[in-house]
C-alpha cells in the first residue's frame, strides 16, 4: 500500500496550490481519502476528505469556501486545491486512506488506516 502526495511548495499569501496524492497497492475504489495537516509544535488535523466515490465531501471550517477536494478513480489519485493560501495553512500535509462504510469521525487521523509521507506547504506573508 503506497499513497505519495506530490504539489507542495512556496507560496505567497493569496496564491494556489494544487496538492495531489496518488494511491496504489489497495482497490481505490473502496476507500475515502482524507487531507490532513501538521505545523510545528502543533497536532495533526484534519483538513478535508472525499468519501469512495466522491460523493459527498468534508472541509474543516478554516479552509471552506478555499479548498476543494476531488479525486480522478481512474486514475486512483486525489487532489486538493487551495486557493486563497494565508500564512496560518503552512504545515506539512498528509493524505492518508480509510476503508469505506467505517463508522467514526473521518475528520480525525485515528480512523485512518494507511498514510503518506507529507509534502511541506509554506504561505510566506
Amino acid at each position: 500500500v503506497q499513497l505519495v502526495e506530490s504539489g507542495g511548495g512556496l507560496v505567497q499569501a493569496g496564491g494556489s496550490l494544487r496538492l495531489s496524492c496518488a494511491a496504489s497497492g489497495f482497490t481505490f475504489d473502496d476507500y475515502a481519502i482524507g487531507w490532513f495537516r501538521q505545523a510545528p509544535g502543533k497536532e495533526r488535523e484534519g483538513v478535508s476528505c472525499i468519501s469512495s466515490r466522491g460523493g459527498s465531501t468534508y472541509y474543516e471550517d478554516s479552509v471552506k469556501g478555499r479548498f476543494t477536494i476531488s479525486s480522478d478513480n481512474a486514475k486512483n489519485t486525489v487532489y486538493l486545491q487551495m486557493n486563497s493560501l494565508k500564512p496560518e495553512d503552512t504545515a506539512v500535509y498528509y493524505c492518508a486512506a480509510v476503508r469505506a462504510g467505517t463508522i467514526g469521525d473521518l475528520s480525525q487521523p485515528y480512523e485512518y488506516d494507511y498514510w503518506g509521507q507529507g509534502t511541506q506547504v509554506t504561505v510566506s506573508s
